[in-house]
């Protein structure tokens, strides 16, 4: 896996609960801001899906073997 180096700003503001969550979680700050951008993006990308109107289409599709 490569990585691909990023600033982020963060306000001062919530900068500590971001610390705060992290260190609760077990995570370094990186890891935390990571997992929380990933599930952001996987449901940013079924919001997506949803808005295309497929539910009904799909309705049972895996649903069995």
């Amino acid at each position: 896996m490569s990585i691909t180096p990023m600033t982020l700003r963060v306000p001062d503001d919530i900068a500590p609960a971001i610390k705060l969550a992290a260190k609760t979680a077990g995570l370094s700050v990186n890891a935390y801001i990571v997992r929380a951008a990933c599930r952001a993006a996987t449901l940013d990308a079924g919001h997506q899906l949803a808005a295309l109107g497929l539910g009904q289409d799909l309705a049972g599709e895996g649903d069995s073997l």
